[in-house]
């Protein structure tokens, strides 16, 4: 009998490209049919049919309350009762950019929008307003939403400029765009000797979380740092994941490196579409309407994604949270870790905050290369299984994990267990 997930994907494909609204849903890297969800509470879900899992994924990154926190709801319901947008100023914008403003010290002023291609995209054009230059870095296998500008691989030197990966992007569109390798402090500085004066900004993921998760090296966003102050160019932190996510001070906090302009996204929305760009005062003034520097929003701050993200930033202030969250998240990357190697298979892991990797290799991988010589086919194996055993994991070898707060140890304890059942029988 065909399930319920089996007939809404066929159904969806006749109307929906390839069948879902954004493509990492399809299944396309592990093989197999998406699931189609219908509620989630707590750090569970269920699919159409019925079937519940584990999830590990939080929509991405955004739930870390887990599903259908009361607090948030609670915002949310009693927000809409006042009507769903004005596209116009209400004083909860004000409230949680303030917020936004206090728990991070490089943003002196923020502006709200509604995603994180959208920050991105006006965190670039508003460094290349600043600063009058064109050129900009980013670093292979660290992805910054679908602006046209950042949809590049790497060239075929390193020190040429990049190539769409996307069809659909003019090859002139990322002509200014340069790809580094992440963790390379040799082919970072010999970029900035070279194109140094050009370059408006270089944008990075200070934890990698779109290879996997990848975490910097010592020195890495430090030189980073230098050699943008040095040639005058704008430091962009995308913490569109990692924003709240690894500590209450995001990746920023964690490493004590100060960006000159901030991407965030997922856990400020609290599981709605929302993100926002800031940091220095000086750069944030060239915005629009007080600057040249154009970008508008008919939905930025909307009410009830500001409702949602303000009762989940309460919610993460409570002192020992991220203490709690970290320890779980190490709990479950060293016991599913412990289980491949008791029955002899290389399975690595590693967590930061409430982000975890697990990575089918001897060694934890340190750069995008690395990731893609992991046992890709390993990874879908144990994905499928794990799904099979009610634990939902991301469909890709090459995206990173999330613990929630309500992950207990019921749930870190029959994830270990299910990953120790399958590796005993790989």
């Amino acid at each position: 009998m065909t399930s319920r997930n089996q007939q809404l994907f066929e159904l969806s494909q006749k109307v929906i490209p390839g069948g879902v609204n954004s493509p990492v849903r399809a299944f396309k890297s592990v093989g197999g049919n998406p699931i189609f969800f219908q509620r989630g509470q707590g750090a569970h879900v269920w699919d159409v049919d019925g079937k519940s899992y584990i999830d590990y994924v939080g929509s991405w990154g955004p739930l870390i309350l887990g599903h259908a926190h009361p607090e948030v709801i609670k915002a949310v319901q009693s927000t809409a009762q006042n009507g769903l947008t004005f596209g116009a100023p209400t004083e909860a914008e004000l409230e949680i950019a303030e917020l936004i403003c206090e728990l991070l010290p490089s943003i002196e002023q923020v502006r709200l929008v509604s995603s994180g291609t959208e920050a991105g995209m006006s965190a670039i054009r508003l460094a290349r307003g600043y600063t009058g230059r064109s050129r900009i870095i980013k670093f292979e296998g660290c992805y910054h939403g679908h602006d046209d500008a950042l949809l590049v691989k790497a060239g075929s030197g390193a020190l040429t400029f990049g190539n769409p990966s996307s069809a659909g992007v003019p090859e002139e569109t990322v002509g200014h765009t340069m790809v580094l390798d992440y963790n390379d402090l040799t082919g970072l500085e010999a970029a900035f000797k070279q194109y140094g004066n050009e370059i408006a900004a270089v944008i990075v993921e200070p934890v990698a979380g779109n290879m996997n998760l990848v975490a910097p090296k010592e020195g890495f966003l430090a030189s980073l740092r230098a050699l943008c102050t040095q040639y005058g160019s704008v430091l962009i932190f995308d913490e569109v994941m990692t924003g709240f996510r690894v500590g209450l001070g995001c990746a920023q906090g964690l490493y004590q490196i100060k960006p000159d302009l901030t991407t965030l996204g997922k856990v400020i929305g609290g599981g709605m579409p929302m993100a926002a760009f800031g940091g220095r005062r000086d750069i944030m003034q060239c915005l629009a309407p007080i600057g040249p520097v154009y970008q508008a929003g008919t939905l930025s701050g909307n009410p009830v994604a500001v409702a949602a993200g303000l009762a989940t930033l309460k919610q993460i202030r409570v002192p020992g949270f991220y203490e709690q969250l970290g320890a779980k998240t190490q709990q479950l990357v060293n016991g599913v870790t412990a289980a491949a190697r008791q029955h002899g298979i290389d399975l690595s892991g590693q967590s930061i905050g409430g982000m975890f990797g697990f990575y089918f290799s001897k060694e934890i991988p340190v750069s995008f290369e690395a990731v893609m010589s992991c046992d890709k086919d390993a990874f879908n194996r144990f994905f499928h299984a794990m799904l099979a055993e009610g634990v939902y994991f991301a469909p890709s070898a090459f995206e990173a994990g999330f613990v929630s707060s309500v992950h207990g140890d019921a749930e870190i304890n029959q994830t270990i267990a299910a990953a120790d059942k399958i590796f005993s029988e790989w």
